[in-house]
């Protein structure tokens, strides 16, 4: 990552600590009781996922370089198919899952979805995010087994050993650190959202909206692409 979105970073998630003590592993029916929308539709959504064109689907590296040392450290894909960047919607690749769509619809806390496609044996090394005003959703769509019919995706989150198997959610705070490793040959297919925070601080709310807001212009004034 770059040296300043990496001083950034530490910079906002400091102020974020300081006013929002929150464990690593969230309650997912208290603070997103919203996601049994997903969770009941995984199979639907999982086959819409199944029909994008897994070649046209940008590397997370490609939709932001500052990832890249996440992203690219390995030589093998981590690839987004990214239908809502901090409410900024792509038509597009809502069109190619309209069950998923129609759920995004629904449910307006969440502020980012995509699809992530992660390759055969890749590792995304240990990492944090800096915003502690959303919080992430995983969703296991297509989750390779191990030998003993044990999850081969490993995420260590704050250094606690997670898996996940299809259809199944986990709700957490990335600003903790966490690294991802798919121990199979095949690749791992999850729904990843990005969901707002309820309940914070008036003063956190305020800048949560403020860096959303800052993130929408970056992404404008980039003229990111979320296509292949």
């Amino acid at each position: 990552m770059s040296r300043t979105y990496d001083l950034a970073s530490d910079v906002i998630r400091r102020v974020y600590e300081k006013r929002i003590d929150a464990p690593a592993i969230l309650d997912t029916a208290a603070e997103f009781p919203n996601a049994a929308k997903f969770t009941n539709a995984w199979r639907d959504i999982r086959d819409e996922a199944l029909g994008v064109h897994l070649g046209k689907i940008p590397r997370f590296h490609d939709i932001m370089p500052e990832q890249a040392d996440i992203s690219a450290n390995d030589g093998l894909d981590w690839r987004m198919f990214v239908l809502k960047a901090y409410d900024m919607a792509v038509p597009e690749n809502l069109a190619r899952m309209p069950v998923l769509s129609r759920l995004l619809a629904e449910c307006p806390e969440v502020k980012s979805a995509a699809v992530s496609f992660l390759a055969p044996r890749k590792h995304i090394p240990s990492h944090r995010g800096p915003f502690r005003g959303i919080m992430r959703f995983h969703l296991g769509l297509v989750i390779p087994r191990q030998a003993d019919g044990r999850p081969a995706t490993i995420m260590m989150i704050n250094h606690q050993e997670k898996r996940i198997t299809d259809g199944e959610g986990m709700l957490w705070d990335d600003t903790y650190p966490h690294e991802v490793m798919n121990n199979a040959d095949e690749a791992r297919i999850a729904l990843l959202l990005d969901v707002w925070r309820p309940g914070m601080p008036w003063d956190m709310e305020m800048l949560s909206r403020l860096i959303v807001r800052g993130v929408q212009a970056g992404m404008r004034r980039r003229g990111v692409s979320f296509g292949g």
